[in-house]
């Protein structure tokens, strides 16, 4: 079921269509083509596995759509949770007919905290604040790196995708266990005069978001008290509940921090397949950001990452990402990410060099300026 060295090398078989080859899935168990051409019968396959990562941690199957269940609202899944039943990240329960919250509260967050010191690997290190200075002296201490300061490092133990590759699954266990408990003062008070900026991610954060918005806000006040810069970052799949976003978007904007979305893929029937939900709201969310990066053109305060996944993650997933980013700004950051086999999904090589570079002329060609290739030490000539 998880990560087992090597797994990858053998070829393996669509079962729609026969098409062999080391970049198939037998845990997806189609491939890419037969995702798009014949979403419905590949779904019905691809989605097993899922159920299968669901189950290991007693976490629903699938969003409640119960039409007389109770809502939840905090993100885009709008789960409505049938009695003495739960939503999908785990962390919300159908209590007698009341919503009864296990983390996400402003005096209860399931979390994990460190200091990550500047500068950091953070998808946006190539030009961020603390680890280029770029926007100083506003956001950032100095021209160059800001060493010798640190990160805020917030992992939230909760997730509304299941993404098969998860290289930080064990939020999963958090989300169970619901042990890793702090209050967003208490959280907030780690953010001390060494500490530049936050960056909550998980997991996710958007399935917490109050508490992630009332930690960024006590955080806030008290650097401005002592006149202190502190950026609040974001890493996120995106699925916020739209009204929430302008908040998400606000902390970032005038704090000189950057939202960071990871868009899985363009085509619904991969994204699906690779993280057992529906796109949803996930890019009219980047669009409201995107529109509202002119606000602070100092600092880029939209960018976005795709992971190469090999066979489902190609040249044309990126070249549409990249046409819906371009369309906006031609000068939006974008990374292209090297995949590694990490949980359930172990039985792909990592991501070739061929592969990079296609997914990154792709994006030349549509016409975006700034794109960076992360993980390069993990592409080879896998496939």
């Amino acid at each position: 079921m998880f990560y087992r060295p090597g797994s990858w090398r053998k070829e393996k078989e669509c079962k729609i269509c026969g098409k062999k080859g080391v970049d198939i899935s037998e845990v997806i168990g189609v491939c890419v083509n037969c995702l798009r051409e014949d979403p419905g019968d590949a779904l019905k396959i691809a989605i097993v596995p899922h159920k299968k990562s669901r189950e290991m941690f007693n976490l629903p199957l699938e969003p409640p759509r119960d039409p007389s269940g109770l809502r939840c609202g905090l993100c885009d899944l709008d789960c409505r949770i049938p009695k003495h039943g739960k939503g999908f990240c785990g962390l919300v329960e159908n209590r007698d007919g009341r919503i009864r919250r296990y983390g996400g509260t402003p005096v209860r967050g399931v979390v994990e905290w460190y200091y990550d010191p500047l500068p950091t690997n953070c998808v946006a290190w190539w030009f961020c604040p603390g680890c280029t200075g770029l926007g100083y002296p506003k956001y950032a201490y100095r021209r160059g790196a800001e060493r010798g300061y640190y990160n805020l490092a917030v992992f939230y133990g909760a997730c509304n995708l299941d993404c098969l590759f998860c290289q930080n699954w064990t939020h999963k266990k958090l989300a169970t266990e619901r042990k890793a408990i702090m209050s967003s003062e208490e959280l907030a008070s780690k953010a001390d005069w060494r500490v530049t900026c936050i960056c909550f991610f998980g997991g996710d954060p958007s399935p917490q978001v109050i508490h992630a918005i009332s930690t960024a806000r006590i955080a806030l006040r008290k650097a401005g008290e002592e006149k202190r810069v502190l950026r609040i970052c974001w890493e996120t799949n995106g699925h916020f509940n739209p009204k929430i976003m302008k908040v998400v978007s606000d902390l970032s904007l005038v704090s000189g921090g950057i939202v960071k979305f990871d868009l899985k893929a363009w085509t619904s029937s991969v994204y699906k397949a690779l993280t057992g939900i529906d796109i949803g709201k996930v890019y009219d969310n980047a669009k409201y950001v995107l529109e509202r990066a002119p606000e602070r053109p100092e600092v880029p305060l939209f960018t976005a990452s795709t992971l190469l996944v090999p066979g489902y993650v190609d040249e044309y997933e990126v070249r549409e990402i990249a046409r819906f980013l371009a369309s906006f700004d031609r000068d939006t950051p974008y990374t292209l990410l090297a995949f590694h086999p990490d949980y359930m999904l172990s039985d792909l090589p990592p991501t070739s060099r061929r592969h990079a570079k296609k997914a990154l002329n792709a994006a030349r060609e549509e016409g975006l300026r700034r794109i960076n290739i992360g993980n390069q030490w993990l592409l080879g000539d896998y496939y």
